[in-house]
């Protein structure tokens, strides 16, 4: 059992499971009822997606200096209470069940979904 990390709206791998968006819109134009036949997440939790200023913060952020400040502001907003419990939620779950997390963003690398591999790894999750 495991998580896989992934791009929404891209084809789902074999056995990923069900599909988590940690994003903080809907994608627009995608009526509710076709997110998850059209591959971009069976259910939403946008708790786990940066703020909207930080989302600003996090797209602008076009050198290093830049991306570690997002990402230690993200790291911040990860550790409230409410917060915490989901990535101890799901890093228990990943022993359990095979699920996937995800956001649109193309480059992984320049994406919270790749600050959210490494919180839910510090919590022991298991990953694809």
């Amino acid at each position: 059992m495991s998580i896989s990390v992934v791009r929404l709206g891209s084809p789902r791998g074999e056995n990923e499971g069900l599909r988590i968006g940690t994003v903080r819109r809907p994608p627009r134009g995608v009526p509710k009822a076709e997110l998850a036949s059209r591959n971009f997440y069976d259910v939403w939790l946008p708790n786990l997606a940066p703020s909207e200023e930080l989302l600003k913060l996090g797209r602008a952020a076009d050198d290093e200096k830049r991306w570690r400040t997002f990402t230690r502001k993200y790291r911040a907003e990860m550790k409230t209470p409410a917060n915490q419990r989901l990535l101890d939620l799901l890093a228990a779950l990943s022993a359990q069940t095979n699920f996937s997390v995800g956001c649109y963003c193309a480059d992984q690398g320049r994406c919270h979904r790749s600050i959210l591999r490494a919180l839910l790894a510090e919590r022991g999750a298991l990953f694809a």
